[in-house]
C-alpha cells in the first residue's frame, strides 16, 4: 500500500506529466482556454491513460514478454490507445455532443499524445505490475487533469487583464506554464 501511495504522489505531483516531463503539451496549450473544455479533455485523458495502462500491462505481461515480442510494445500500445480514443470519441459524440464539438481536433489527438504512450512505456521501463501500472496511469492522468484545470483557470483570469500586445496569446501561456512548472518543482521534496 505504501508503494502505491508513493506512486500516486510521485506521478501526480512530483513528476507531473505536463509540468515536469513536458509530455502532452498540445492539448494543454490548445484546450485550456475554458474550464469546462479543459475538464472534458482531462477526463477523457484520464479514462484513456488509466485503461490503456492496465490493458497494455496485461498484454505486455502475458503476451509480449512470454513470447519474446517486447520489441512490438510501442506498436501494440499505440493500437490499444487508438482503440480507446475511438471509444471515447464515439461516446462523446453520442452522449455529450457539445463537449465533442468544443474539443474539436484535440480529441483524436489523444491517440498521438505522447503522455498517453509515455505512461505505458514508463510502466514497462519501471517494471510495474498490473495494479501498479493502473495506479500509475490514474495518478499521472490526475496530475494532467490538475495541471490543465489550473491553467484553464489562470487563462480565464488572464482574459480580464490588460496584457501587453507582444505577450498576448501563446507567449503569456508559455510564461505561465513555466511558472507553474517551477511551482510544481516544489513538490520534489515530498518524496
Amino acid at each position: 500500500m505504501k508503494t502505491l501511495l508513493v506512486i500516486i504522489i510521485t506521478s501526480a505531483l512530483v513528476n507531473n506529466v505536463l509540468l515536469s516531463q513536458f509530455l502532452g503539451l498540445c492539448p494543454f496549450l490548445g484546450v485550456s482556454k475554458k474550464s469546462n473544455t479543459a475538464l472534458g479533455m482531462g477526463m477523457a485523458v484520464m479514462f484513456v491513460i488509466t485503461i490503456s495502462s492496465g490493458i497494455s500491462s496485461v498484454i505486455y505481461t502475458y503476451v509480449l514478454l512470454p513470447w519474446d515480442l517486447t520489441y512490438l510494445n510501442t506498436i501494440v500500445f499505440i493500437l490499444v490507445i487508438a482503440s480507446l480514443v475511438q471509444f471515447v470519441e464515439m461516446f462523446l459524440k453520442k452522449k455529450i455532443p457539445s463537449l465533442y464539438r468544443s474539443l474539436g481536433v484535440y480529441l483524436p489527438l489523444i491517440t498521438t499524445n505522447c503522455a498517453v504512450l509515455g505512461v505505458s512505456l514508463l510502466n514497462v521501463q519501471k517494471s510495474y505490475g498490473i495494479v501498479e501500472s493502473i495506479v500509475n496511469g490514474f495518478a499521472t492522468s490526475l496530475g494532467f487533469l490538475l495541471a490543465i484545470m489550473i491553467m484553464s483557470g489562470l487563462r480565464e483570469r488572464m482574459e480580464e487583464n490588460d496584457i501587453p500586445e507582444s505577450f498576448q496569446g501563446i507567449p503569456i501561456v508559455m510564461i505561465t506554464a513555466a511558472l507553474m512548472s517551477i511551482a510544481f518543482y516544489g513538490f520534489a521534496g515530498l518524496i
